[in-house]
């Protein structure tokens, strides 16, 4: 069988994908289907991550009411170690626009932005709260717009109660444990006080060490983080209170950067290695948040007897 129509469409293909570099649009495109594989030659020093969306640890498949899923821990801990590990990779800019999420995936976005050699500087656009202040505090700096909602440094744990529904339905609730709070928590049944008193416990132990985690990172008095009560500010309020070191645009998060590397910064966005099929069709999701995640998390939970959340 003759292959020369076969070649030739494989010679067009490749024609078209180098007229597109061509192009800035045409290089942009092509980076972001690739994972930055092609169609971004230019010279870097500054690696981008962006984490957007409710905090998770896997990308679970969204319905076409809840919308995109929300930032992959795994993702984003994945573009951070491979930017570290890039000898062109000077300096991290973390982009953040989340309401915040799971404790232990915020953690260790955290973690691994802590532990990159290099600056960091974090830059919140429209909402860096609870989970995404968690993360900001392992950066170097933070810097936000006026409009910017920061802060929420709180956690949220919940349970269903159907109980009442229960009953109505005639369903009762039988199980069979080894170990007194092993149900604590089970919306089947009425909660007891001394469960109630246990799961509290756990909510505060992760709100201790989410104080102690900004404390350290932020350079603050764990009094004044009590203080705030897990509300959320405008950026300007939380530039005042210490809660953000500068305000300003992209473009002025820029300007820092060329000022930490003494030369003009050059950035690539660090995307997850994803096929080139998934990349068509996530490439151009965009979340926006108007508020923190109390009113995101109320339509993002994914069950469970207890759900625990930086948020």
């Amino acid at each position: 069988m003759d292959d020369a129509p076969a070649n030739g469409r494989k010679g067009l293909l490749a024609a078209a994908a180098v007229g597109a570099a061509t192009t800035v649009a045409g290089r942009a495109l092509l980076a972001r289907l690739t994972g930055g594989r092609f169609g971004d030659a230019d010279e870097y020093n500054t690696a981008k991550v962006t984490v957007s969306g409710p905090i998770r640890r896997s990308q679970g498949r969204p319905s076409p009411l809840s919308g995109p899923g929300g930032a992959t821990a795994d993702d984003v801990v994945e573009q951070i170690e491979a930017a570290d590990e890039d000898e062109d990779v000077e300096a991290l800019l973390v982009e953040l626009n989340t309401p915040g999420g799971e404790v232990v995936p915020s953690d260790d976005i955290r973690r691994a932005a802590a532990d990159f050699d290099g600056p960091t500087v974090a830059y919140a656009t429209d909402t860096c709260a609870s989970g995404g202040y968690w993360i900001a505090s392992g950066c170097d700096e933070l810097w936000a717009r006026d409009a910017s909602l920061v802060g929420s440094i709180g956690v949220v744990g919940s349970r269903p109660n159907a109980k009442g529904l229960a009953d109505k339905l005639g369903i009762t609730y039988e199980q069979f444990t080894a170990g007194e709070y092993k149900d604590a928590g089970v919306p089947l049944k009425e909660i007891e006080e001394d469960e109630r008193e246990y799961l509290q416990g756990i909510i505060d132990g992760y709100y201790e060490q989410f104080v102690e985690t900004v404390s350290e990172g932020r350079d603050m008095d764990p009094d004044e983080i009590r203080d705030t009560e897990a509300r959320v500010y405008l950026g300007d309020d939380a530039a005042e209170m210490g809660l953000v070191d500068e305000l300003g645009t992209e473009d002025d998060v820029e300007d820092r950067l060329a000022d930490l590397l003494g030369a003009e910064p050059e950035v690539r966005e660090f995307t997850p290695d994803r096929g080139f099929a998934e990349r068509l069709g996530i490439g151009a999701e965009r979340v926006a948040f108007a508020a923190g995640s109390g009113v995101a998390g109320a339509f993002t939970d994914d069950g469970g007897d207890i759900d625990v959340e930086f948020r």
